[in-house]
């Protein structure tokens, strides 16, 4: 064999899949379609998204917050184009990043599609039509997802856009229809809102960020209603979209069983993503996707039906993120020399990059509700925290679950500044077992937002919150 390991796909799930067989001894060839590495995730998803998150947070604090703070200046403008520059340049030093990650792990990089030809060779076509075969006794599919379009939706990539397009506009949209209120849609919907864009979001499910836990969902929906006048429309299943010429028109059915209409100048569909396994020509090895191109796995390995064939990220079942593509990343190069490495699933962590930010793991409330399971529930306000008074950043809360009967923490929510950031600490506790009366009697620095924890914690407890 050419190589011990084939990698197809360079996200984090592919390039850190990659960079542990090496590490591990192995001969390791990674092959990406276009011209940078990094996938989805480092040049359309999370890496772009976060940096025009941040520059637009920072032109949203000059306009509304700098003169409270004793920082007085002129009424301030953006120039779109210098953010939207800004956002390359991240991405381009990422890129860079990671070419250099396998130049150190001497880890064979081959730009162009790759298909299966048997279980063991795998054709790379460049995008100058040559072709090149390469051989492998282990191949790791790692080709992550795209943003799912439904043939009504009429999708031009000018007017009615994807998360993908949302990223590189020339203008500030005047009135934003988003279709989708989770994670992608409150994210680019807080990005254009914070610059002047009217945003109204229409959703399917009843409330803002569905998967997660609903109190979350319901102080984000009120956080972006008071800061951007961001409208709502839950209950709501879009049946149209359409670009007349002058305006898009998105067409709807309410909760009633009401047609109702939505007028703007941009539509951004965020309704989800599916599996990019097109092309793949994986029937030449007997794998057979599903309708939304998923690969099954077994649950120890992520081997495939195919002995010798993985499959991590987002072709294979289970949430959408770059860091648990990491870890399986992880745990297949472990389990292709012999170890017997494990992921925890229930305790990959949630996170929505608005601002206030929004972080999740383990069991929801509706969850360990609908289960039957006893639990005990502590909750504490940001606006309680010396820190986030001094800061300015007062909304949102930290929500600790527990066990009823044992204190085991079973699963933590948080809405505030820095949840991002401070949801590793739940994923530690939960990690080791602790109880929520453990966090509690951890000594936190003062004043901090992680002070929102051990209250919350201590509210669980046995309803002994020091601050509220």
């Amino acid at each position: 064999m050419d190589f011990d390991v084939i990698v197809i796909g360079s996200g984090p799930g592919g390039y850190v899949a990659a960079i542990r067989a090496a590490q591990l001894g192995k001969k390791v060839a990674i092959i990406e379609k276009y011209d940078v590495l990094g996938g989805t995730c480092l040049n359309v998803g999370c890496i772009p998204s976060k940096a025009l998150l941040d520059s637009s947070e920072h032109f949203h604090n000059a306009t509304h917050h700098f003169a409270e703070h004793g920082i007085k200046i002129n009424a301030p403008k953006f120039d779109l184009k210098t953010m939207i520059g800004r956002k390359n340049d991240v991405v381009s030093k990422m890129n860079n990043g990671v070419e250099f990650l396998m130049k150190k792990n001497k880890i064979k990089v081959f730009n162009g599609f790759g298909s299966f030809i048997d279980k063991n060779t795998v054709k790379v076509t460049k995008t100058d039509g040559t072709e090149e075969q390469i051989k492998g006794t282990n191949v790791i599919i790692a080709t992550g997802s795209k943003p799912t379009i439904l043939p009504f939706m009429n999708f031009d990539g000018k007017r009615i856009i994807t998360s993908t397009e949302a990223l590189n506009l020339t203008e500030v949209p005047k009135n934003l229809l988003v279709i989708g209120a989770g994670v992608i849609g409150a994210e680019l919907g807080s990005v254009y809102a914070r610059l002047g864009a009217k945003v109204t979001f229409i959703e399917f499910a009843g409330g803002m960020i569905p998967t997660m836990d609903g109190t979350l969902g319901k102080e984000l929906q009120k956080v972006l209603k008071k800061q951007h006048g961001a409208e709502f429309n839950f209950n709501t299943k879009v049946t149209n979209i359409a670009n007349t010429g002058k305006e898009i028109e998105v067409t709807a059915e309410n909760s009633k069983g009401e047609t109702v209409t939505f007028k703007g100048d941009y539509c951004l569909v965020s309704i989800g993503r599916k599996a990019y396994t097109d092309r793949l020509n994986l029937e030449a090895v007997g794998i057979t996707p599903d309708k939304r191109g998923m690969i099954e796995v077994n649950d120890h390995s992520l081997e495939t039906s195919v002995p010798g064939i993985y499959a991590i990220g987002d072709v294979i079942k289970g949430a959408m993120l770059a860091h648990k593509a990491e870890e399986e990343g992880v745990l297949v190069a472990e389990t292709i020399v012999g170890q017997k490495p494990h992921i925890h699933y229930n305790l990959i962590p949630g996170v929505v990059y608005t601002w206030p930010e929004v972080a999740s793991v383990g069991a929801t409330e509706e969850e360990l509700k609908a289960s039957g399971k006893a639990y005990k529930k502590g909750q504490f306000p940001y606006k309680a925290l010396g820190r986030a008074t001094a800061s300015g950043d007062t909304d949102g809360l930290v929500k600790v679950l527990a066990d009823k009967e044992t204190d085991e923490v079973l699963g933590m929510h948080i809405i505030g500044a820095r949840a991002a950031d401070m949801i590793a600490e739940g994923v530690t506790a939960m990690e080791f077992r602790a109880s929520a009366e453990d966090l509690g009697r951890i000594s936190h620095a003062h004043p901090t937002y992680m002070e929102a924890v051990k209250e919350a914690a201590l509210a669980a407890t046995d309803n002994r919150s020091i601050h509220s």
